[in-house]
């Protein structure tokens, strides 16, 4: 793997299981030795540093708060390292700003245990803010929390990242956490970097059918080429998301079953016995069983090996 963070990135790796996200992360930070290759911040290598030495914070999943302290002295905690030594005046204004940041102020003196999910998650955060670090590793920190917190801090996370000017490298299953907070999209398989850019790009322009199926709800549809006329000669799938069907002409098919989403209706569709999902109008009337003509327009179109080629 060769990937190059910019200074002020918000970097997202995306992946399945065992791609290798957490691992990037580890080695980055220290807790695991690479086999080779080297690590670089700032353009000076660091594969010979500890984890302290390496200036880097890192946020997991879980919260990882110390119960019996408040907020205040965890937010702290990372500040009273034997190895910044930085001055009490020096913590206590860190402290403060980064729970200003982070609306937490009404809690500082608050025991850990004493807070909600969402803002535990919001100290976990924070305990990473108040270092000011080279670069911020998280990892799926807020996958532990309901849709609703994970919304809300999805907002606050970018823009603090905004507001701080940070460098990020972000690892999650979330598509939508990728599509919003991303300035680029890593795509990982087995431990390769197969794609990375921005998530419009990633989003339009996949080099794969793998890459492809990373970003977009609903899914891209996969098809066998030959149901639509204008395939490439070496084409063996099409590529179909919800906005590249057009319907109202085209190949029939047949409506299995309509979601109602409140600001979508998705409908699922059979054609030639092969599903396909797109969306349709709010207040649209159709139901199971009748048929609507659909076509492509500007389709993705991928090899026998799954790579994209051109239309």
């Amino acid at each position: 793997m060769s990937l190059h963070i910019p200074d002020g990135a918000f970097v997202v790796l995306l992946g399945p299981t065992g791609a290798g996200k957490t691992t990037t992360l580890r080695l980055i930070a220290g807790l695991d030795a690479p086999d080779g290759g080297d690590i670089r911040i700032h353009g000076r290598s660091v594969v010979s540093d500890t984890p302290a030495q390496r200036n880097v914070a890192m946020v997991f999943q879980q919260y990882s708060l110390y119960p019996h302290l408040s907020v205040r002295d965890n937010l702290a905690f990372p500040l009273r390292s034997p190895i910044l030594r930085t001055p009490e005046a020096e913590i206590a204004r860190k402290v403060a700003e980064v729970a200003e940041v982070l609306h937490i102020s009404h809690k500082l003196d608050n025991r850990a245990t004493a807070l909600s999910g969402g803002e535990m998650q919001r100290v976990s955060i924070g305990r990473a803010l108040v270092r000011d670090p080279s670069i911020y590793l998280m990892d799926e920190p807020l996958s532990s929390l309901d849709a609703k917190l994970r919304a809300d801090l999805r907002v606050e996370l970018k823009r603090i990242q905004s507001k701080l000017g940070a460098t990020l490298l972000y690892v999650t299953h979330d598509q939508i956490e990728a599509m919003t907070m991303a300035t680029h999209v890593g795509v990982l398989d087995s431990g390769r970097l197969v794609q990375f850019g921005s998530p419009r790009e990633i989003y339009e322009n996949p080099v794969s059918l793998y890459v492809a199926g990373r970003l977009g709800l609903p899914r891209i549809n996969t098809l066998p080429a030959s149901l639509f006329p204008g395939a490439p000669g070496r084409a063996r799938t099409i590529g179909l998301r919800p906005e590249h069907i057009v319907q109202g002409s085209g190949r029939p098919t047949t409506v299995a079953r309509v979601e109602h989403l409140g600001d979508q209706s998705r409908l699922h569709l059979r054609l030639d016995g092969h599903d396909l999902v797109t969306l349709t109008d709010v207040h649209t009337t159709l139901k199971p069983g009748d048929t609507v003509a659909v076509e492509p327009r500007a389709p993705l179109w991928f090899d026998g090996d799954g790579y994209r080629i051109a239309g």
